[in-house]
């Protein structure tokens, strides 16, 4: 019965997915040429209604080159100031014949950026697939834990997720509230809290039996792990189908929490997604962040560097976590595992910063202010939004939000921080110069000039980049043999 349910819930989605995917109108790639608008128009004229959007006559490929190279002989590039007035300039245009269409095209390092946030950001399909998953993977859960419920957190809700990123689920078994529809078997999650010596003991107990459950039947689901013995104990796979690599935890609540707190500062002001994806595609080029585990920055790091930065700014641009605090109301206090989790969930209650720096100018200061930020003495901290002393010796330190007495950068060491810093001086250098001096034909302009600073990096440079990455790769290894050996000796 259980496998027969499943089955169900699966081609219930399947029809589902398709459904949507075949409802939804597909965006065009480019502008309708006045070939396919013509033959549409005959053909609705013809019946009376808007026609059939796949009876419409496509223009052939030449037809589409002498149509664009027509064009051209009537279109004109017109270089103007910065920061112009859009509609005075089309006025002034006008005095001098009809202008029937025109597009502003700016090449400005704030436009780039805008540029690699909107090619790099998740899109509406691949949000829903994700959450198509989630919602599999729940119904493998709930066949045995009835009051179980599974849900998304990181990268794939917390606005700074990228295309390609994993798929972190998170297992809630609280039972403290009765859920209605929901039926209660002998196999709840509280008969196995109740049979094992510690907490511990009965989420590695349930989720060795789920990471069993989506081995044998997980529609999709392939290269299944069962980690058990980390820190936070978890199930690893594959989705095939959807090309998602997944990590199902059990306990987890204050990153769920952590993950609606991102969102929250990702929505409050669009320059903050534009300004952590830019520069977590600077960090990736230059090999600071790296998908190999190891001694590296990790993205989620470079995200908080950025919020402090952004609530050091005069005036600021989002507030600290103590102002969300302060503006949260009674249904919005949380306290999970001792840590208060409380802040402001209301997007319209929070004003509008009086902050206007454009994103040139943001990530100009960003790179000169972590270019002179003394990591040796301070840490970072966006609770309170002001650097204060370490509270223990490590090379970066980064105070969870929630969790503070834990330091959320402490597997970097100090040869990291200090390429950290070269590379934010030496970036902050090329884009000031930039600011400075007119752009040179054939030259790098914007974010190019500091995106592919490595690739024009001498030789003898490179190769030390490369010996540096290999030996704190190598540290990591023996690092996690240490750790490995310690385990099987307690």
């Amino acid at each position: 019965m259980v496998g027969c349910s499943r089955l169900e819930s699966v081609l219930r989605a399947a029809r589902r997915a398709l459904s949507s995917s075949a409802g939804r109108r597909q965006r065009p790639l480019a502008a309708e040429n006045p070939g396919e608008v013509s033959a549409r128009t005959a053909e609705q004229a013809a019946d009376g209604t808007e026609g059939d959007r796949h009876r419409t006559a496509k223009s052939s490929f030449s037809c589409v080159q002498r149509i664009r190279q027509e064009q051209a002989k009537h279109s004109v590039l017109v270089a103007c100031i910065r920061n112009v007035n859009e509609n005075r300039f089309l006025k002034y245009l006008s005095q001098f014949g009809e202008v029937a269409n025109h597009f502003f095209f700016d090449s400005r390092t704030e436009e780039q950026m805008l540029l690699l946030l909107d090619e790099h950001q998740l899109t509406e399909e691949s949000l829903r697939l994700r959450y198509l998953v989630s919602s599999l993977m729940g119904d493998i859960a709930t066949a045995y834990f009835p009051e179980a419920t599974v849900q998304l957190y990181g990268s794939s809700v917390n606005s700074f997720g990228k295309m390609g990123c994993d798929l972190d689920l998170f297992l809630n078994l609280d039972i403290k509230e009765s859920k209605p529809g929901k039926t209660t078997s002998a196999y709840t999650a509280e008969f196995w809290m109740r049979r094992m010596s510690s907490g511990r003991l009965a989420q590695q107990k349930i989720l060795s039996v789920i990471g069993e459950c989506i081995e044998s039947f997980g529609p999709g689901c392939n290269e299944v792990q069962k980690i058990l013995n980390a820190r936070c104990p978890l199930i690893r796979f594959t989705h095939q189908s959807s090309g998602l690599q997944c990590d199902l935890t059990a306990d987890n609540k204050i990153a769920l929490i952590s993950s609606e707190l991102l969102y929250l500062y990702g929505n409050l002001d669009p320059r903050v997604r534009a300004l952590v994806f830019t520069l977590r595609c600077w960090a990736r080029v230059h090999g600071v962040t790296s998908y190999i585990s190891g001694h590296w920055i990790t993205n989620f790091s470079i995200t908080l560097m950025v919020l402090f930065f952004l609530q050091k700014r005069e005036p600021p641009v989002i507030p600290t976590l103590d102002q969300l605090k302060s503006l949260a109301g009674k249904n919005e206090k949380f306290i999970i595992d001792g840590q208060d989790c409380t802040f402001v969930r209301d997007l319209n209650k929070i004003g509008r910063s009086a902050n206007t720096e454009s994103l040139d100018k943001l990530l100009i200061e960003f790179l000169e202010f972590y270019g002179k930020f003394d990591f040796k003495t301070s840490c970072i901290d966006i609770r309170k939004g002001v650097e204060k002393n370490k509270p223990e010796a490590a090379a970066l330190y980064i105070q969870n939000p929630f969790e503070q007495t834990l330091n959320i950068s402490k597997n970097v060491n100090q040869s990291q921080v200090q390429r950290f810093v070269t590379l934010a001086q030496e970036s902050a250098f090329i884009l000031q110069d930039q600011v400075e001096k007119s752009r040179k034909k054939g030259k790098p302009w914007g974010l190019a000039s500091i995106l592919i600073a490595a690739s024009s990096a001498k030789g003898t440079n490179n190769r030390k980049v490369i010996a540096a990455q290999i030996g704190d790769l190598l540290d990591s290894l023996r690092d996690s043999e240490n750790a490995g050996k310690k385990q099987v000796e307690h």
